[in-house]
């Protein structure tokens, strides 16, 4: 049997635009191997992050990240804009006041950290 530190990992993150990112899915092995087809298959930006996977795997499910955290995933979700040609935070503010005048929902990422 493969040791547990073989297996991949991964972690999906959401962030609504506003509070902090929140873990919405985990696993490691067959778990993360669909993790990660799934967000290739939605196009959700994919980056490998062997010790931020590590740490993120501890969050619960549907839970925010811890403050500790904020750099470090700040870095995966303007990476995942930057992939997509887009800039967080006035994409962010563009939501919430569009949303304040009866316009579009509110800002949303989608991102995966992953690492084998």
């Amino acid at each position: 049997m493969a040791e547990q530190t073989h297996l991949p990992m991964a972690v999906a993150l959401r962030w609504d635009g506003e509070g902090a990112p929140r873990v919405t899915a985990k696993g490691r092995g067959e778990i993360a191997d669909r993790i990660m087809a799934l967000a290739r298959d939605n196009k959700v930006p994919l980056r490998e992050d062997r010790a931020l996977v590590a740490v993120l795997s501890k969050v619960e499910l549907d839970q925010q990240i811890p403050a500790g955290l904020y750099v470090a995933v700040a870095e995966v979700i303007a990476f995942a804009y930057a992939l997509q040609g887009r800039a967080p935070l006035q994409r962010a503010q563009t939501a919430r006041r569009d949303a304040a005048q009866g316009g579009a929902a509110p800002a949303r990422s989608n991102a995966a950290a992953a690492a084998d």
